[in-house]
């Protein structure tokens, strides 16, 4: 059995990934990713069981590397208010800073090749924001609902700003960015 290369996994990722964004879902074969990646088309299949676990196992990865970033040093003593900015910050930082991972995300977050396990596992890396959600609704700080549509107003207007941004519909501007912020928090707190 040979063992398993993490440069090669990377290579594999990075290849999957620009060939994603630039020719779809579909339009990406196991074939074409490994001569992106310089590896023979056998190689690929040390590693991953197929296309869907090769996509799987890339969405879980770039889903933990940006809840490593996003909730790096965090601190839940902190306020309620200074966590939810601090990480909707990070969170916009890392997505703008991560074009290529980010646009794969969007792509294969609304895939039926997307296993049910992995979108639970990659929730699971944003715990401590669910954690936070729970502590605000105790308090009353956050709206009494469910935590995923608290979620969903945190993350989605800045989500949507980034894909203007990246579309060329819009600047990227500081001040707007800091309004967007202002606005998920007042859409969530009590």
């Amino acid at each position: 059995m040979r063992l398993k290369d993490e440069n090669k996994i990377e290579s594999i990722f990075n290849a999957a990934i620009q060939l994603i964004n630039e020719h779809g879902l579909s339009g990406t074969s196991m074939s074409k990713i490994a001569k992106k990646a310089g590896l023979s088309a056998s190689t690929i299949y040390v590693y991953f069981e197929n296309k869907e676990d090769m996509l799987n196992k890339l969405y879980l990865n770039v889903k933990k590397n940006m809840s490593q970033e996003v909730f790096y040093n965090y601190d839940d003593s902190i306020s309620i208010q200074s966590a939810f900015e601090h990480t909707l910050k990070k969170f916009i930082n890392f997505i703008l800073t991560n074009k290529e991972e980010f646009l794969f995300l969007e792509q294969f977050s609304n895939s039926p090749l997307l296993h049910m396990l992995s979108r639970n596992e990659g929730t699971e890396l944003f715990e401590p924001i669910f954690s936070l959600f729970e502590k605000g609704k105790s308090q009353n700080v956050f709206k009494q609902v469910d935590s995923n549509l608290l979620h969903m107003f945190m993350f989605n207007p800045a989500i949507q700003y980034v894909k203007d941004y990246l579309g060329g519909r819009c600047e990227l501007n500081q001040d707007d960015i800091e309004k967007i912020i202002q606005m998920s928090w007042d859409a969530v707190k009590a």
